[in-house]
């Protein structure tokens, strides 16, 4: 593997596991009241734009870390509704 593959997979993981914390406390809290529906939104198109971007490249780390990303996303946006 060279040097560039392994720092994406590590800004990968680093980026798309930071947001573990805040879907732990809404499951935990049932509250999610400080999340924006918006910025879930946008953050959801913009991860479908980088997983298309990651696919246009052939980039496994770009596609794999927005991909699990967009999962955590959309359940943060699921939670939003669901503990309204």
């Amino acid at each position: 593997m060279d040097y560039v593959i392994i720092s994406g997979l590590i800004a990968g993981s680093l980026t798309t596991f930071s947001y573990l914390p805040q879907l732990l406390k809404a499951l935990k809290t049932k509250s999610t009241r400080d999340l924006s529906v918006y910025w879930l939104a946008a953050l959801t198109l913009g991860l479908v734009f980088w997983i298309a971007y990651g696919y246009f490249i052939s980039s496994f780390p770009v596609i794999f870390f927005n991909v699990i990303l967009i999962i955590i996303t959309i359940w943060l946006l699921i939670l939003k509704f669901k503990y309204r």
